[in-house]
């Protein structure tokens, strides 16, 4: 083996880090909670639940709809997975989804696919990405940091007090 070739513990521990990094710039719990919301309420309606010598089909006549809002909470986790841009309106059309899919599809899911899409589409409308890490300045030390009001000019102004302007 060269010494440039990474091991096997190097190469996971790699991948976990880029991973990592990857997990950090996009709001991958959204779209990993829209992502399984989505599965219950496709899964449900076309399930069969056998009791002893009883079955019992879930079979509704909006089986295409709850088909078509499962497939389209999957797409849009993986909307939010890969089109971080576009995430407001991933979450806002999944929190919308995740509504409708309670009248239509078996109670969302049984509550569960519901549940699941609407804590994902409330993540996703929520996020937002972190500020780079700042920079040191040259001579090694940060520049301070100062609370309070920012004043322009020499004080503050004659027309108003503590910051707030009076009407008329």
């Amino acid at each position: 083996m060269s010494a440039e070739s990474l091991g096997p513990r190097d190469r996971i521990g790699s991948w976990r880090r880029s991973f990592r990094t990857w997990r950090g710039q996009r709001p991958f719990w959204a779209g990993l909670l829209t992502l399984l919301g989505g599965l219950p309420i496709m899964y449900f309606p076309y399930a069969n639940l056998t009791l002893g010598q009883l079955t019992v089909r879930m079979a509704t006549t909006a089986g295409s709809g709850s088909l078509i809002i499962g497939v389209l909470l999957v797409v849009l986790g993986f909307t939010m997975w890969f089109q971080s841009t576009a995430r407001v309106f991933a979450g806002v059309a999944a929190i919308l989804l995740a509504l409708v899919s309670l009248v239509v599809s078996n109670f969302g899911g049984f509550l569960v696919g519901f549940l699941l899409a609407l804590i994902g589409g409330g993540l996703s409308v929520s996020w937002a990405p972190g500020a780079p890490p700042t920079q040191p300045a040259a001579d090694g030390d940060p520049e301070p940091v100062i609370a309070g009001p920012v004043l322009s000019g020499t004080g503050l102004d004659d027309d108003s007090t503590n910051g707030r302007h009076r009407a008329g």
